[in-house]
């Protein structure tokens, strides 16, 4: 009777010791793993598919969509970064395009492993991360990309979701290019055929910047700036000028007549010539007989002026009395001139805005003496375009000490 008893107590642990063994125990551990990383995959996949719909504008249907609350929109901002219509009005494209895709918000348990996916599997998709604080956080990256403020309304983001964003441009309307529809290639898995610069090309489906025209992507700039391996040799007496990203040949040599005592000179905004002030023939204290050109700035590829008429109409030019050089500087009282800011000037102002100059370099920030003493930004996120733009730091506010209005602006 005992040995029975024995036996039975030997089969019982041993079979406690199968069920509940170490090795058991892992494997099951690393199933439910699994699970999750298959349902957050599936998430990340499905709305990648749909942003890359959206982005081809044809039509992704699964019933992914609904289930993970997963939105599309086109959105557009003007120059102050508010929500505007993706549309041109009056010639007038929308300063940022954006195509934007959002998921339900995810349990803040899953973000590393959420992270771990977008490394592994969409690190080159751009901006594709988690929705945090007004920031999108991308795997593989140790950059965080910050959301306008119109996006995040219009949207509705919250903290936790899976936010993709793209940013595009929307085509001219009123040009017509000729394509070689019977040219086919043959282009790899996440990449379309397009034909650009005359010829067909394969191109990714989510790449960060789309360069129209002729111009091309400059890493170091963090902008489009004109192809000149793609500039034309034009006639005699022309040169070639980069008008809305297509390079044209255009005669430099006015016919318009204009009074003494004023110049032809074109105005680079409409390419029209116009008769404005001679400037040799300001009276100075030194009496200088003639001025020499100083410096013309301006962006790789932009046709330069006479260095007498160099300044825009966002500038005033000045003359050193001591070696008659001819230098441009900002002209505050433009501001309010379109054609130098395109926004009122009274709605770039408080604690969190204000104004600064398009300087193309910090040697031209020398010229001024206010700022002199001042360190200039001249980075991504400062434009180079020489007029008065409005900084927005969102959020932050704006650093009076380093800022001085409406030359430069620095947020803490």
């Amino acid at each position: 009777m005992n040995i029975f008893i024995m036996i039975l107590v030997a089969i019982f642990m041993a079979g406690y010791y199968m069920f509940t063994a170490p090795s058991g125990r892992v494997a099951e551990q690393e199933t439910t793993y699994a699970i999750t990383r298959a349902d957050l995959r599936a998430i990340a996949e499905c709305a990648a598919a749909t942003h890359n719909a959206t982005v081809r504008k044809t039509t992704f249907s699964d019933p992914c969509i609904e289930k993970n609350e997963i939105n599309s929109m086109f959105i557009c901002l003007n120059s102050n970064l508010s929500v505007t219509k993706c549309e041109i009005i009056n010639k007038k494209k929308p300063a940022f395009s954006f195509i934007v895709t959002a998921t339900a918000p995810i349990d803040t348990s899953r973000y590393n492993d959420m992270m771990e996916i977008l490394e592994q599997d969409f690190a080159d998709a751009g901006t594709f991360g988690i929705f945090q604080d007004a920031v999108i956080v991308s795997g593989g990256t140790a950059t965080k990309r910050t959301v306008p403020s119109g996006i995040i309304s219009e949207m509705k983001l919250q903290n936790g979701q899976l936010v993709y964003m793209t940013q595009y441009e929307i085509p001219d309307t009123d040009k017509d290019f000729a394509t070689n529809a019977g040219i086919d290639i043959n282009c790899p898995a996440g990449t379309t055929a397009a034909y650009r610069f005359g010829r067909w090309q394969c191109i990714g489906y989510n790449t960060k910047t789309d360069c129209t025209g002729d111009t091309i992507w400059d890493s170091d700039l963090q902008e489009c700036i004109a192809d000149e391996s793609r500039r034309p040799l034009c006639a005699q007496n022309q040169t070639a000028v980069l008008v809305d990203s297509i390079w044209e040949c255009i005669n430099p040599f006015p016919d318009k007549n204009c009074p003494d005592g004023m110049i032809a000179r074109l105005n680079y905004n409409n390419l029209e010539w116009e008769c404005v002030t001679d400037p040799t023939k300001t009276p100075d204290t030194k009496k200088c007989d003639h001025v020499i050109g100083g410096a013309v700035y301006g962006k790789p590829g932009t046709t330069l002026r006479v260095p007498q008429t160099s300044c825009t109409d966002c500038e005033k030019m000045i003359v050193d009395p001591d070696t008659c050089r001819t230098t441009c500087i900002p002209d505050p009282t433009r501001i309010n001139d379109p054609k130098c800011y395109p926004g009122a000037a009274d709605e770039c102002s408080g604690p969190t805005r204000a104004f600064y100059f398009g300087f193309p370099n910090r040697k031209y920030a020398e010229n001024i003496p206010d700022i002199d003493s001042r360190k200039i930004n001249i980075d991504a996120t400062h434009s180079q375009n020489r007029k008065f733009n409005c900084m927005d730091c969102g959020d932050g506010i704006i650093d009076t000490e380093k800022s001085v209005s409406p030359y430069t602006a620095v947020c803490k």
